[in-house]
């Protein structure tokens, strides 16, 4: 198994003039309300996970829960008040600015809910700007990001001023001048919230596009769960500072750990998230002649599934029985974690 790309080990961000004290003197088991009466604000609390290459770990929960306060300690843009934080094995709270400036200019790209557009530059010169800043060649930095410019579908537009363009074009400036540098490492927080409904579908098709040609490893902020439900590998789920569940969304659909979880989960139609590999049993008795890829969301097959007498055999990629799901099957899991609505 090769060491994760970013590592938290037990990241407390704790805000207020004896934040430090009353941590130590907490030994770790930090109560928020306790510290509040103390004039301290708890913003991640105990955090602990780790993501790997190529990985997308969604971070989601409602505003104050501590999902940007995270993302600000692993870049660093502020300080946490205790644990370590990894990147690619280096501890992140042991580098001197010199080297936290080298590690953010060339290992990670970081993208804000404000898109922070220079308005007299072009979009080309824009993308551009961060090159430049390294010290890269005009030329050389114009050619990489008109490539950039291409990569994320503006082709025609990079002389533009960013006021000329569209809210869901402007977002897409800022993705390019992100990618300019090639991070390893991708920070969104809440790139898509200002859009609106139609564009940011759009944008989070482009963005899932982008990180399946280029296998970023990314944390990504959001507070919509159908945004992280859609796009993350796994998710976590923050609440109070504390993360309350880190897991694969279909896990976190299936098995909420806590009421707080269960509550996010209820109203998600779970035939468009879960793929038939899911749900499906293990048993290959009993099967008709339908077969189904492991791989389909239930929504697309369940109208066949429902119309069956016997179980459908599941296959995998070569086409190998590998479990079965019968009609009882779908009805449960479309309706069985529904809220009761009589």
């Amino acid at each position: 198994m090769s060491e994760p790309v970013i590592k938290c080990e037990n990241v407390y961000k704790i805000f207020g003039a004896n934040a430090q004290k009353m941590l130590q003197d907490s030994n770790g088991n930090v109560d928020a309300k306790t510290f509040q009466e103390n004039g301290c604000i708890v913003g991640v609390n105990n955090a602990s996970f780790e993501v790997s290459k190529g990985e997308m770990l969604v971070v989601m929960g409602l505003s104050g829960s501590g999902k940007s306060t995270l993302l600000r300690c692993i870049s660093r843009l502020t300080d946490a008040t205790g644990g370590k934080i990894f990147i690619e094995g280096q501890d992140l709270l042991k580098l001197n600015n010199k080297d936290l400036i080298d590690l953010r200019r060339n290992k990670m790209g970081m993208v804000f809910q404000s898109f922070a557009l220079l308005p007299h530059k072009t979009v080309v010169e824009n993308i551009a700007f961060p090159l430049q800043i390294k010290g890269i060649k005009t030329e050389d930095s114009i050619n990489k990001a008109m490539d950039m410019v291409k990569l994320v579908g503006l082709d025609g537009r990079e002389n533009y001023f960013p006021r000329e363009l569209s809210g869901g074009q402007q977002q897409r400036v800022g993705i390019a001048r992100s990618l300019a540098v090639e991070p390893d490492i991708w920070f969104l927080d809440e790139p898509f919230s200002a859009l609106d409904p139609l564009i940011r579908k759009e944008m989070q098709d482009e963005f899932l596009r982008l990180q399946d040609k280029l296998q970023k490893t990314i944390m990504f902020i959001t507070h919509d769960f159908d945004e992280a439900l859609k796009l993350a590998d796994r998710i976590a789920i923050m609440k109070d500072g504390i993360i309350e569940q880190l897991d694969t969304p279909a896990n976190i659909v299936l098995n909420p750990a806590t009421e707080y979880v269960r509550k996010f989960t209820e109203e998600v139609p779970r035939e468009k998230v879960l793929l038939i590999k899911d749900v499906m049993d293990v048993s290959k008795d009993n099967l008709g002649d339908l077969k189904v890829s492991k791989d389909e969301i239930i929504e697309n097959v369940a109208e066949k599934i429902l119309t069956q007498e016997k179980s459908v055999a599941v296959v995998d990629d070569n086409n190998k029985i590998i479990g079965s799901i019968n009609p009882t099957k779908i009805i449960n899991t479309v309706f069985g974690g529904r809220k009761n609505n009589n």
